[in-house]
């Protein structure tokens, strides 16, 4: 199985730069990484070119211009190029577990997708990362750290846990798919602009067409970089128009993957 991992990042460059090098420090490399860019500036480009130098797999940018919050058009873009046949997704704001791939790897199966978590890193602690954009191993001893309990690391008992959790459909920070599901139901609703319900809104059109969700705790972990809660203007837009195609038990989007795919 190969994969394909996509990193969405918008005018974040020292968030994506400590991201991308706990990608390099991956225990099990992804066979491609892209970026998926909703219209960053040149430090951006730049942090990624510098890292292209000597990245251990291919390292792509997709970059589209900066007309808003355009993060579900985007991924899409990202999934039409993607290569290979399982897709993991993570946000630029993110820090891998040194086994992340591997454990996505290892709980992957047919006929279901995968949800994962993340501990979230304190304002403080953010700062000082960020601001020697230096990389540090994060572990569940790591200080300025909250939902600590997430950061254990048990590969056996996530793979119990995870069919028999229940959780929200998606966590658009830390998922699974293979490709030809994600092909099925025409990838993700571009009507989502801002903020909210666009990963909610594919997990549920997964499991209409009878995909299972497998929600990972004690593996797959990502640490979550503090940041300021921004582009939540269409909130309520997006959660209204979210609500009726769950209750109209949608199995696909009429804007959506499609438009990309050759």
């Amino acid at each position: 199985m190969k994969t394909s991992l996509i990193i969405s990042t918008y005018n974040r460059p020292d968030a994506l730069a400590l991201c991308l090098e706990s990608v390099r420090r991956q225990r099990l490399l992804p066979d491609e990484v892209i970026v998926g860019d909703d219209g960053s500036g040149e430090e951006t480009r730049e942090v990624i070119e510098r890292f292209r130098q000597d990245f251990p797999v291919p390292l792509t940018h997709v970059w589209q211009e900066d007309e808003g919050f355009r993060l579900a058009m985007c991924r899409n873009k990202c999934i039409a190029a993607a290569k290979y046949e399982y897709i993991i997704q993570v946000d630029g704001d993110v820090v891998l577990h040194s086994r992340f791939v591997a454990d996505h790897v290892a709980c992957a199966q047919r006929g279901c997708y995968i949800k994962g978590g993340r501990v979230n890193i304190e304002r403080k602690r953010t700062e000082r990362l960020c601001g020697t954009v230096k990389y540090v191993p994060l572990s569940f001893f790591s200080w300025g750290l909250s939902r600590r309990e997430n950061a254990i690391h048990c590969l056996p008992l996530a793979k119990y846990l995870a069919p028999r959790r229940k959780t929200r459909p998606g966590l658009g920070c830390n998922m699974s798919f293979w490709k030809e599901d994600l092909v099925t139901v025409n990838g993700y609703d571009e009507f989502y602009v801002g903020w909210g319900g666009e990963d909610y809104d594919l997990s549920v059109r997964l499991l209409n067409i009878g995909r299972k969700k497998l929600a990972l705790k004690f593996a797959a972990i990502v640490f979550h970089l503090w940041h300021e809660d921004k582009h939540m203007q269409n909130r309520k837009k997006n959660f209204d128009y979210y609500h009726e195609k769950v209750a109209e038990k949608a199995t696909w989007c009429e804007k959506g993957l499609d438009q990309y795919l050759k």
